[in-house]
């Protein structure tokens, strides 16, 4: 358990929890997040938020049909979509007292010792000032998540976070998906699944249970999530996998409660 009372904490939300399966903004789940991680803040936490959706927010601003194929109308769909959610958690945030700033990033800001070290300089100042930063790749100029889904250092928001959390020297990370967490079988197809709640090493058993993408508005899947986890936990720094659709959980999450599977720091209980 813990002995730390205050932390820096990076809450990286996928698109399928900020969206209904219409490809709608999901505005509960927002306003629910918004509330809880500035209430978090009020507590003297450090919160630093990676948000994904820019593109499906984009696709249903646009009244698009479905999700854009071509590579330049997803990232003009992801134009549009990360100014309508930044408007958003810009006014709701602000509902709670608390101010927000965009920061958009691709592989060469993390990947490049210099502008690195401005990065983490600016992620400092910001939380100095009791700002939370929310984070997205700047999927407009960046095509390594939207076309490939492969790239040196980004392509997934969930290996984004990560690098973000291990640059801002976080204390924990945590991934709220649509998914409970790690089980030891697919869920979907056997009853008899258990949930993992700890996980202290990256065996070839655990790495095994990485499935494939994630949900159709989202590109993650389970083992994007395990190379976050690779990520945080040679960082130093724990890593929880919960579901988004229970906000409420990031109370017992950062209280070191077992809530979806916490992957343990190297080094760590």
């Amino acid at each position: 358990m813990w002995q730390k009372t205050c932390y820096r904490i990076v809450v990286k939300v996928g698109t399928s929890t900020l969206t209904h399966d219409t490809g709608a903004l999901n505005l509960r789940h927002m306003e629910r997040l918004s509330r809880i991680l500035a209430d978090l803040s009020g507590m003297g936490h450090e919160i630093i938020l990676v948000s994904s959706g820019a593109i499906a927010i984009g696709t249903a601003k646009l009244s698009l049909a479905q999700r854009p194929s071509d590579l330049r109308m997803k990232q003009a769909a992801a134009a549009v979509g990360q100014c309508r959610m930044m408007h958003l958690y810009d006014k709701l945030f602000a509902e709670y007292n608390r101010t927000v700033a965009q920061i958009l990033l691709t592989g060469d800001d993390v990947d490049d010792p210099v502008r690195a070290e401005h990065l983490s300089g600016t992620f400092e100042a910001l939380l100095k000032l009791g700002v939370i930063p929310v984070v997205n790749e700047n999927d407009s100029v960046s095509s390594a998540e939207i076309e490939t889904g492969r790239h040196k250092v980004l392509g997934d928001n969930d290996t984004l976070s990560a690098i973000v959390a291990k640059l801002c020297r976080a204390d924990l990370l945590i991934l709220l998906s649509d998914i409970d967490g790690l089980y030891d079988a697919d869920p979907r197809s056997n009853p008899d699944a258990r949930l993992i709640h700890r996980v202290g090493a990256l065996t070839p058993e655990i790495l095994e249970l990485g499935g494939g993408a994630g949900t159709l508005r989202g590109t993650g899947g389970m083992a994007t999530k395990l190379s976050a986890a690779e990520i945080a936990m040679s960082g130093g720094f724990d890593m929880v996998i919960a579901n988004g659709s229970r906000m409420e959980a990031l109370y017992d999450i950062v209280a070191g409660r077992d809530v979806g599977t916490r992957f343990l720091a190297k080094g760590g209980d």
